[in-house]
């Protein structure tokens, strides 16, 4: 049975009417603030099912989803503060051993096959973190199983960590490459047995859609008008971006228009903001986070305060699907209105 992703699935942390991890309605991560903390409660379930690809192949996934049948990879992105008590069910609705872990935070240890697991970590540190599946490593992780958590320092609405540059507007970028021979095989339980050759690249779970494509401009399938993922915003406007790599592919994140501020890197916040068109991103666990400054593109001639520009990856393979598609892969736009 073939189950297709949700796009538009997302979490709420509740205790006493409290929603504190919200996906706003236009894509950005909302977030107010509260003096104090607070203890939230979610459920996750471990499902499984097809995800069909842009060359209308249909690859196995397993995925972190909001009910027991439906499929959602990344799984949803989550925030909450400083200080906050976090207790996650995770119901494994499938036949194989899975776990959940942050790493230096929480990790749940096996959770079988048709049981369920609830755990609780306290929130200490701001910043951004990758959950993930840590079992048969990196399989469990490469097929799905994987998602971001934000954590904003206490009382904050504007700062990655305390100090930090300010922003209005905040994102993740969760970046991802797919071998299907290998989601075949874990799909059998069985050990990947070939070099790893990944043929879809996706952002936020989605991959982009050239003009005059099937599926262009729909915000359902093309990552280029996904809002979880299009950054738009006035000249002045700042947003910060938690970018994720559960995959394995090695990125060159290239924003084009404006250069980033690079704030972090793997959680070690840099001395000073790093200012830069393109920002190495690691493989297997890469994180970094960025700002982009909605300003006027400072190479433009005559000057503007409007515009379209790109955002795609230095690898070239990543900006394809099934092997040759251009423009089929991790991209999205950024809008200066």
């Amino acid at each position: 049975m073939k189950k297709e992703m949700n796009r538009r699935n997302f979490l709420k942390f509740s205790s006493a009417g409290i929603a504190s991890a919200l996906l706003g309605s236009t894509g950005l991560l909302s977030w107010t603030p509260r003096a104090e903390a607070a203890t939230l409660n979610q459920t996750f379930y471990i499902t499984e099912g097809f995800i069909t690809q842009p060359d209308g192949v249909d690859v196995y996934f397993r995925g972190f989803s909001p009910n027991s049948s439906s499929l959602t990879v990344p799984g949803a992105q989550m925030i909450v503060q400083e200080g906050d008590t976090v207790n996650i069910t995770i119901e494994n609705t499938l036949g194989t051993d899975h776990s959940f872990v942050i790493d230096g935070v929480v990790n749940s240890g096996v959770i079988a096959g048709g049981t369920s697991k609830t755990i609780s970590f306290t929130a200490n540190s701001a910043g951004t973190y990758l959950y993930y599946d840590g079992l048969n490593a990196p399989y469990n992780r490469l097929v799905g199983l994987h998602g971001g958590l934000a954590v904003m320092p206490s009382g904050s609405s504007d700062q990655l960590y305390a100090g930090s540059p300010t922003f209005v507007q905040q994102y993740f970028w969760v970046f991802h490459d797919i071998d299907p021979v290998w989601h075949d095989r874990i799909r059998l339980d069985r050990t990947p047995n070939t070099g790893y050759s990944p043929r879809y690249f996706t952002l936020n779970g989605l991959s982009g859609r050239p003009p005059g494509s099937p599926g262009a401009h729909d915000p359902a399938i093309d990552s280029m008008y996904d809002p979880r993922s299009q950054l738009k915003g006035s000249v002045g406007d700042r947003a910060l971006i938690r970018v994720l790599n559960p995959g394995m592919c090695q990125q060159s994140v290239h924003c084009h228009g404006n250069h980033v501020e690079w704030l972090t890197d793997h959680g070690r916040i840099l001395p000073d903001p790093w200012y830069k068109d393109c920002v190495y991103l690691e493989g297997d666990k890469g994180q970094v986070d960025i700002i982009y400054p909605f300003e006027s593109p400072p190479d433009a001639y005559p000057p503007v305060n409007k515009g379209k520009y790109p955002m795609h990856l230095h690898t070239e393979m990543s900006q394809t699907a099934g092997g040759g598609l251009y423009m089929f892969g991790s991209i999205t736009e950024i809008i200066i209105e």
